[in-house]
């Protein structure tokens, strides 16, 4: 795919086979993150690979129960109460892949700098033929001081983009997208 193909083939993709991402096809995702600009160059991301899908399975669990509890401080939740009480329904889509990009260590930018790894990676995976999906449930319960213990994270480290990664079961359509809204150019 060209460029302009690559960034209108990237979807959120939701529906996975059990097929594991390869090491070599990781590690080349994780190049192409870390590409990403960063605040000052200081290039703040590290990173934690979950391929353990029973791990995954208990993180999901625990983020449901977690979720479920701040229903009601977070009215724009209840519109996920049903699917996070489904027993059968699993944050992570059953993927077989979870990157989370974290920081050792919170700053002003470091946030935005993982999200721009990230959509690297992204963007990376659909033009070698996978599927992505930035999964913003998982952020309370990956940054539970346990959970970050287990995936080798600082103490003052946080989680802050989890993104799946795998090979589509389907290919979800496209989603309208409208016009860019410019509220100024200024010349």
């Amino acid at each position: 795919m060209n460029f302009d193909e690559t960034i209108h083939a990237r979807r959120a993709v939701r529906a996975y086979t059990n097929r594991k991402v390869e090491d070599a096809m990781i590690r080349t995702l994780l190049s192409a993150a870390v590409q990403a600009p960063s605040a000052m160059n200081t290039q703040p991301w590290l990173f934690s690979i979950i391929q353990d899908v029973a791990r995954l399975k208990r993180y999901s669990e625990r983020a449901k129960v977690m979720l479920l509890e701040q229903l009601s401080r977070d009215p724009k939740a209840t519109h996920y109460a049903d699917k996070l009480r489904d027993p059968a329904f699993n944050i992570f889509y059953d993927a077989s892949t979870l990157v989370v990009i974290c920081v050792g260590e919170p700053g002003s930018y470091t946030d935005a700098a993982c999200w721009l790894a990230g959509a690297d990676l992204m963007l990376a995976a659909a033009d070698a033929g996978l599927g992505t999906c930035p999964i913003g449930f998982a952020v309370p319960v990956l940054n539970l001081p346990e959970v970050k213990a287990e995936m080798g994270l600082p103490a003052s480290g946080v989680a802050v983009a989890p993104i799946l990664v795998g090979y589509p079961s389907t290919n979800p359509s496209p989603v309208p997208r409208a016009d860019p809204k410019v509220v100024s150019w200024i010349r």
